[in-house]
């Protein structure tokens, strides 16, 4: 799918939904419970989950190692998510200069 900046993806498992932040110039695949995320006015029906694992917090940015990605979560869930099959990762904060 291709991503654009302010866009909403929403689970088809669970309540998870994600805000793209930043975002490469080509397709990719976001999934949440190893069934890929939808256009947040996509019409849909749950699904079940085909993996379990790690969730994504509210109000936490997310990246995708070796992809110029950010994800900010809006809406937290119980299964990972993962980009073309790279799961995604806390993005720590960036840590201030030291004022002496």
């Amino acid at each position: 799918m291709k991503l654009t900046v302010g866009q909403t993806l929403k689970s088809v498992v669970d309540e998870t939904a994600l805000v793209v932040v930043r975002c490469p110039d080509q397709d990719l695949a976001v999934t949440c419970g190893g069934h890929e995320m939808a256009p947040q006015d996509a019409p849909g029906e749950r699904v079940p989950a085909a993996a379990n694992g790690p969730g994504v917090l509210l109000g936490k940015r997310y990246t995708a190692e070796g992809f110029d990605l950010e994800l900010l979560c809006v809406k937290g869930g119980d299964h990972a998510v993962a980009v073309n099959g790279t799961e995604v990762e806390q993005k720590s904060a960036k840590p201030l200069p030291a004022s002496d």
